[in-house]
């Protein structure tokens, strides 16, 4: 089993472009996101049925999602799974205000589609195929990467 540095390394070869690491810094989040609000929007009244919670934030189709999602990122570093614990909560919670406004649906498929196009424009520009073509797996780390890459802290000091 590869590590989270050996995923990270094998998917930094394909996101050196300047313009694109910013592009996946916001179209990653986007797309983790919307599938969110995606996952939310499928009827749950089977998952309402075998969860003990009377709360439409827990009982989801992204909630159990996430539960295997989170083991995952487990797998490979308890510090990366609390960071996307963290911001996956914040996509249920944003997914959930949202669709009460609007249809959650459409939203988060309008949001899918325009940061897939953002991500397929990196690559052209990278000159670059996606990793997930690859290793599907790669879907998973992108996010991980992302988060690692953002929230950086340049320890090195000027001379």
């Amino acid at each position: 089993m590869k590590t989270l540095d050996q995923w990270f390394d094998e998917y930094a070869v394909s996101h050196q472009n300047p313009t694109n690491k910013k592009i996946h810094y916001l179209c990653v989040p986007a797309i983790f996101f919307s599938i969110i609000g995606l996952l939310m929007s499928i009827p749950a009244q089977f998952v309402e049925n075998i969860l003990p919670f009377d709360n439409p934030l827990i009982e989801n189709w992204a909630t159990v999602t996430l539960i295997f999602v989170l083991l995952f990122y487990l797998r490979l570093s308890v510090i990366t799974t609390i960071k996307v614990l963290l911001f996956a909560s914040l996509c249920v919670w944003a997914n959930h205000l949202i669709g009460k406004y609007i249809s959650l649906p459409l939203f988060s498929l309008i949001v899918f589609v325009i940061a897939w196009i953002g991500q397929f424009y990196g690559h052209k520009l990278e000159g670059k195929k996606p990793s997930f073509l690859k290793d599907i797996q790669f879907l998973l780390i992108g996010p991980a990467w992302v988060f690692e890459n953002m929230f950086k802290t340049n320890t090195q000091t000027k001379s």
